[in-house]
């Protein structure tokens, strides 16, 4: 942990504090936030020291639906080498322009698979807390918990539990279905 790492400032910590909500957290601004994902600071104390946590929090149903499709690309890549992810692209009106035959075919064959793998319960996933103290400012936590949503009241509790020392994990494996598309 580097001298240089201004998470760790007392000054830096009490104007991040005084931009802080009354339930002790900030929330930073991402178009990846949303209902299953959020990216927030909070203020807390790492090896002794006071410090700001810079997290994210996701749901497990987003953790096991990104890991699915991250296995889906990588079982994708070696069967078509020349697949690097699945990119679309848009005409001027903002439709989306037509896929090549083996692009299509790619595209299949990487949809099978995810119902596949989601069939066979290939991936699961419990909730977790990961620290990441290679960050510049402050101290990084990847966090996965089983909820719905994550809601403000959902952050104030994991806040509380982890600076009092009393986080409670779940260490059940879970896997979820993705959701099915809606008829019209």
């Amino acid at each position: 942990m580097s001298s240089l790492n201004d998470g760790f400032d007392p000054t830096v910590i009490r104007e991040y504090k005084s931009r802080m909500n009354e339930d002790g957290f900030l929330i930073v601004e991402s178009e990846d936030n949303g209902e299953e994902y959020v990216n927030f600071m909070f203020a807390g104390e790492y090896k002794g020291r006071e410090v700001i946590y810079d997290a994210v929090i996701y749901t497990l149903r987003l953790n096991h639906h990104s890991d699915l499709y991250e296995l889906a690309e990588q079982k994708t890549s070696e069967r078509f080498p020349e697949f690097n992810s699945m990119t679309y692209s848009v005409d001027e009106n903002g439709d989306l322009n037509e896929l090549s035959q083996k692009e299509e075919e790619i595209g299949m064959y990487m949809t099978e698979l995810i119902l596949e793998l989601e069939e066979e319960g290939e991936v699961k996933v419990k909730e977790h807390v990961e620290l990441d103290t290679s960050l510049e400012f402050g101290v990084g936590l990847d966090i996965g918990l089983n909820v719905e949503e994550v809601t403000s009241n959902v952050i104030a509790k994991f806040i509380k539990d982890f600076n009092s020392g009393s986080l409670e994990l779940d260490e059940t494996l879970y896997s979820f279905e993705m959701d099915e598309p809606e008829e019209a």
